[in-house]
């Protein structure tokens, strides 16, 4: 696949997202059809972001790249925290920059997206948020820690080769976080070993949320149990427990994969 094709699919994508929302906005679908209109807009975005991270991998010798958006460091110059000598992202540049931080702004030169590693291979701001993102917000999509972003222990453990993933058609890559303001300030992550939420979870979506997966493939999960909707409402970290949650058990399986949580 040449370099011009891969900007080629993504530029269809944009189109098609652009035709969707047109749709939706005229009221040429009732609101439960704008809904799923917007979110097959952001599961177009997530499905070419994925594949950009995919064939960022293919092209640095399997490396996966770094999902931290500098919430633990600064890629510098100088490099501080994860990005200093000796530090799990040391001359790691992110996938995108401090975005989250006030003050970022979306004209060309100036938008830390432009300056990620991810950018020259999706190189359209507007895939980086779902369409029901804030309009304040740069991006509405992070990374999930196991995907070089943030280790934690032995069974939350961050990956840094895509042959290292086992099962890639269940393991989470993107999740759609919500937006910049707060959510999305680092990567998403859970336990892997306790019935209760680390980040909340993404809600939006009619109660529910789109992930990506490295296979390439993406999914919209809608919640099951009615503690996780609660928990998700107050946009806070660090649940109470929720013993026999089924969402946590599905989630935790996705982002840390089997083995951590056995």
């Amino acid at each position: 696949m040449s370099y011009k094709n891969r900007f080629t699919k993504i530029e269809l994508a944009v189109v098609l997202a652009c035709v969707l929302i047109l749709l939706a906005n005229l009221g040429a679908i009732g609101s439960g059809g704008r809904e799923r209109a917007k979110r097959a807009v952001c599961l177009s975005n997530l499905k070419q972001l994925t594949l950009a991270w995919i064939i960022y991998a293919n092209e640095n010798d399997d490396k996966l790249i770094n999902g931290d958006p500098e919430e633990y460091g600064s890629f510098g110059p100088p490099p501080s925290g994860a990005y200093a000598p000796g530090g799990e992202h040391y001359c790691e540049r992110p996938w995108v920059r401090r975005d989250w931080q006030s003050g970022s702004t979306e004209p060309k030169g100036k938008n830390p997206i432009e300056q990620g590693a991810l950018f020259p291979y999706c190189k359209d701001v507007r895939l980086y948020k779902c369409p029901i993102t804030g309009p304040n917000d740069l991006r509405g999509y992070s990374i999930v820690d196991a995907m070089n972003c943030k280790g934690w222990d032995s069974k939350m453990v961050m990956l840094k080769k895509r042959s290292q993933i086992d099962r890639p058609g269940e393991r989470f890559v993107f999740v759609d976080d919500g937006g910049t303001a707060g959510a999305t300030m680092g990567g998403w992550t859970c336990y892997a070993d306790r019935d209760q939420w680390w980040d909340p979870p993404p809600i939006h979506h009619n109660d529910g949320t789109n992930f990506s997966f490295a296979d390439g493939h993406n999914e919209y999960w809608k919640w099951k149990d009615q503690r996780t909707v609660a928990f998700g409402k107050t946009g806070q970290a660090f649940s109470g427990p929720q013993p026999g949650n089924i969402d946590i058990r599905r989630t935790q399986l996705a982002a840390w994969g089997a083995a951590a949580i056995r």
